[in-house]
C-alpha cells in the first residue's frame, strides 16, 4: 500500500466516536449488568462482552482478533464465560449497562433531535463500510440496530461499529508491518502521544516483565528501538502504521457531505464533553482513549 499524506478527518472522527464507544469500559453500571448475566470478574466481563457478537468462540480467536492481550490472560476468561452465561445474555447486559450510563451522563440529550440526527449520520457511514477482513466489525454489524425511539443507543451502536471497523484495519496494518501484540504496545509507549505508561499498559494487557523485555529485544534486533527509545526507522514505521490506519478507515466517510461530516463531529464533541465526568470516561486512561481533536 502506498501511504499518502495524513488524513485529518479520519483521525478527528476517531477521536470523537471512540470515547462514546469506550464508555462501556469505564461506566460502573457494567459491573451489576455483567454480574446479573452470570459473568465473574471485570476481565471476564470485558472479553465476553466485546467478543459476544462473534458467538461463543474459542480463546485463541478472541486473542487473535483483540491482538494485544496476552493469550493466557484471555484464556482465564474465555471459554469459562460461556459456562456461566451466553452471548445473547451478555450482549443484552452490555446494552443495558450503556443505556443506564448514557442516561445518567447525557440526561435530556439522550432524546435530543441532534442525537437522533447524529445517530442517523453515523449509521449511514457504518452501513457502507466494507466488512471484508474485519471480523469484529462484521460480527457487530450483524447485530440489530437499536430502535428509533432510543437515539442514544443508536448512536452508541454506530460509534461501536465505526470503532471496531477502524480497529480491525489497525490490526491488519500492524500485522502487515510485522508487529505482534506485545511489540505493538512497546512501540506505542515509546512513540508517546498520550499512550499509557509502560508498566500500566503491560500489566493491563497481561504481559509479564520478561515478555515485555523480550519484545523490546526483538524490536532492537530489527533496528526499531535504541537506547533513546524509537529509532528513526521505528518512528517512521509507527507513523506509517497510523497513516495507513487512517487511510483504511476513511472510505466510508465519503457517503456524507463535508457539511454532514462536520455536523456529526460537532454533536459528538458536545456529547463527549458530557462523558468527562465522575464515573464517565477518564483522561488519561489505560485504554488510550483520546480527547476529541478539533483541528
Amino acid at each position: 500500500m502506498t501511504v499518502t499524506t495524513a488524513m485529518p478527518f479520519a483521525r478527528r472522527a476517531w477521536t470523537c466516536y471512540e470515547p462514546v464507544h469506550a464508555l462501556v469500559y469505564f461506566a460502573p453500571e457494567k459491573k451489576d449488568a455483567y454480574d446479573a448475566a452470570g459473568l465473574r470478574g471485570g476481565w471476564m466481563g470485558y472479553f465476553a462482552s466485546r467478543s459476544a457478537a462473534m458467538g461463543a468462540v474459542e480463546p485463541a480467536v478472541v486473542a487473535a482478533t483483540f491482538h494485544n492481550f496476552q493469550p493466557a490472560m484471555v484464556a482465564r476468561a474465555i471459554p469459562d464465560a460461556w459456562t456461566f452465561s451466553t452471548p445473547a445474555r451478555v450482549l443484552q447486559a452490555r446494552h443495558d449497562a450503556v443505556d443506564r450510563a448514557l442516561r445518567r451522563l447525557w440526561g435530556d440529550a439522550v432524546d435530543a433531535g441532534s442525537t437522533a440526527e447524529a445517530a442517523d449520520l453515523a449509521l449511514l457511514v457504518a452501513r457502507v463500510a466494507n466488512v471484508a477482513g474485519r471480523p469484529i466489525f462484521a460480527a457487530h454489524a450483524a447485530l440489530p440496530v437499536p430502535p428509533a425511539d432510543a437515539p442514544h443507543m443508536r448512536l452508541w451502536h454506530a460509534c461501536t461499529l465505526l470503532r471496531e471497523h477502524r480497529f480491525d484495519g489497525h490490526v491488519a496494518t500492524l500485522t502487515r508491518h510485522g508487529l505482534d501484540g506485545c511489540e505493538t504496545l512497546v512501540t506505542a509507549v515509546l512513540a508517546g502521544g498520550g499512550a499509557p505508561d509502560a508498566e500500566g499498559l503491560r500489566s493491563v494487557r497481561g504481559w509479564t516483565a520478561e515478555e515485555w523485555a523480550a519484545a523490546e529485544r526483538r524490536l532492537r534486533d530489527r533496528g526499531l528501538v535504541g537506547d533513546g527509545g524509537l529509532t528513526p526507522r521505528g518512528a517512521a514505521l509507527r507513523a506509517e502504521v497510523e497513516a495507513e490506519t487512517d487511510e483504511l478507515a476513511a472510505a466510508p466517510w465519503q457517503v456524507l457531505s463535508a457539511g454532514e461530516q462536520e455536523r456529526l463531529l460537532a454533536v459528538l464533541r458536545r456529547l463527549v464533553d458530557l462523558l468527562d465526568a465522575p464515573d464517565g470516561v477518564p483522561y488519561p486512561n489505560p485504554v488510550g482513549v483520546p480527547r476529541p481533536l478539533t483541528g
